[in-house]
């Protein structure tokens, strides 16, 4: 399984982007995955979530400013993320669990400024 996380970049606060994190086979049919977060001298966090069957979780930091969706023709999993705060500055990584074990993306680095 491979995971390869994209979109990220440098933007104002306010602004907007949008992560992919495209798998190598047909994983997101029937597995779900998360968007998690690293920033600086802080731990790995959950961000968003998605299952199998379209259940989605947001982290009360994000929420209402993030969307996760799922393109299962182009094996992908977006994160568009409005409203970016200095904050929410972090290496972004897409992950996914099957059969008891993880699978990483390399991480996507989003900057922030104010």
């Amino acid at each position: 399984v491979q995971l390869q996380a994209s979109g990220g970049g440098l933007v104002q606060a306010g602004g907007s982007l949008r992560l992919s994190c495209t798998a190598s086979g047909s994983i997101f049919v029937n597995h779900g995955m998360g968007w998690y977060r690293q920033a600086p001298g802080k731990e790995r966090e959950l961000v968003a979530k998605v299952t199998s069957s379209g259940i989605i979780n947001y982290s009360d930091s994000v929420k209402d400013r993030f969307t996760i969706s799922r393109d299962y023709a182009k094996n992908t999993v977006y994160l568009q993320m409005d409203g970016l705060k200095p904050e929410d500055t972090a290496v972004y990584y897409c992950k996914v669990r099957i059969s008891g074990m993880d699978y990483w993306g390399k991480g996507t680095l989003v900057t922030v400024s104010s």
